[in-house]
């Protein structure tokens, strides 16, 4: 059976069997003893995008994988590190140092400054997170949809979408579907957090899950 690590564009946790390109934390989130979550779904408002492979390092999977012996941070998985930047997640400046370097760079107008500090920018995005409290913001309106940049998600019912070249890109723990426009599908939730928003119109690129090529 699949462990229960696997993150959805709203920040909810699933346990599917397709393990995604990018992973990532919330702190310590689960018992290694069962190696299932805790009721709490996230430990520190510092929420991050790792790389998978990382100087030959070697974890077991939400394990004992701190040098104490107890739990280390619960390893989270996303399809790409645009379902992460929609869960309210942000790159890790251990592993991917330059591209952390950039996100708070591109982040830099909404703190009136050149250079925020990481801690900053963790809380700004624990208060937008839908899953953490954020407001709900709709997109109502082709104009309101157009001034969204590319690697924007949105949802609509029970199924979400991320904006690319223009349109909108089914999302599923598989990878991209079907190319829709705004006028098919209408009425739409922003999950992408203020914040992040503005890092992609500001010029950060973040990954894409190579499905996206594919229509």
């Amino acid at each position: 059976m699949p462990l229960q690590n696997r993150v959805d564009p709203l920040g909810q946790i699933h346990a599917v069997p397709w393990r995604g390109t990018f992973t990532g934390n919330r702190g310590v989130i689960h018992d290694p003893a069962t190696r299932t979550l805790l009721k709490r779904r996230w430990s520190t408002h510092a929420w991050l995008i790792c790389v998978c492979d990382f100087r030959g390092r070697r974890r077991e999977v939400m394990g004992r994988n701190a040098p104490s012996g107890n739990a280390g941070w619960t390893e989270l998985f996303f399809l790409d590190e645009v379902t992460a930047l929609a869960a309210g997640h942000r790159p890790c400046f251990y592993c991917r140092r330059e591209r952390a370097a950039a996100f708070v760079a591109c982040c830099a107008q909404v703190f009136g400054r050149s250079a925020p500090r990481a801690t900053e920018l963790d809380t700004r995005l624990h208060a937008e997170r839908l899953i953490s409290g954020g407001p709900f913001v709709a997109v109502e309106d082709e104009a309101a949809f157009t001034a969204l940049p590319d690697g924007a998600v949105l949802r609509s019912g029970e199924h979400c979408f991320a904006k690319h070249g223009g349109a909108l890109r089914l999302w599923t723990f598989r990878g991209y579907g079907e190319r829709l426009t705004f006028r098919q599908i209408g009425r739409l939730q922003l999950l992408t957090p203020p914040t992040t928003l503005v890092a992609l119109k500001a010029g950060y690129g973040p990954a894409w899950h190579n499905s996206i090529r594919l229509r």
